[in-house]
């Protein structure tokens, strides 16, 4: 710097400090843009995670910033969408109103509610409605089956007092299953009985190893 007859830090004073701006309230943050096409249950898949979009955007290509604290969705140049990143990569993160009005309803549902409440009916009926949520891309999907389940239940249990003398009322429910109507689902199942070992000298009984 001889032939400038200035050191660095002088000139730093004479000419960039008054022409630098102040630092960002926040600090910079790195983040990642990916594509994402909205499945039939309004959720993108971002990092092993589903996260909801308003339901009118299925089947639309969205654009997805990904931080590591933030998950924000795009659509044409509009954010649609922002949620709070899960750190494990798994389950779904769903916006009451990203959903249809029909699965509105069940938004204060949850699996677990309503595999208790169909221990309630019988431990097979707890086993059906766990599967009807496990085998769906989503869970909601199959919240109004499991609860017509307990519908039906009860229509079940007030069947007898609801036939009119003659004929079918409106109101009356579903007509009961010839299994149900004989009582075969009360019945216990009867054991299976082996049958009896031929005689053969190849062949030999439980007492010939004892």
């Amino acid at each position: 710097m001889r032939h400038v007859g200035k050191s660095r830090r002088e000139l730093f004073e004479e000419i960039e400090r008054a022409t630098l701006k102040p630092l960002p309230a926040t600090p910079f943050e790195y983040a990642e843009w990916k594509s994402a096409k909205v499945h039939p249950d309004y959720h993108v898949e971002v990092d092993k995670t589903f996260y909801s979009v308003p339901h009118r955007l299925i089947g639309c290509t969205l654009q997805v910033r990904l931080t590591h604290r933030v998950v924000e969705i795009f659509h044409d140049h509009q954010r649609v969408a922002s949620h709070v990143r899960r750190s494990q990569r798994s389950g779904h993160v769903t916006v009451n109103d990203h959903m249809p009005k029909a699965h509105q309803r069940y938004a204060n549902t949850t699996p677990a509610n309503l595999i208790g409440r169909a221990t309630l009916i019988g431990p097979n009926a707890a086993i059906l409605v766990e599967r009807m949520m496990r085998d769906r891309p989503h869970p909601e999907q199959g919240y109004r089956s499991a609860m017509g389940i307990r519908r039906w239940r009860r229509a079940m249990d007030r069947s007898a007092s609801m036939r009119p003398v003659s004929g079918r009322s409106p109101s009356m429910p579903p007509p009961t299953p010839p299994s149900l109507k004989s009582g075969l689902d009360r019945q216990q199942p009867q054991a299976e009985h082996a049958a009896p070992m031929p005689a053969h000298t190849n062949i030999h009984g439980r007492s010939y190893y004892q």
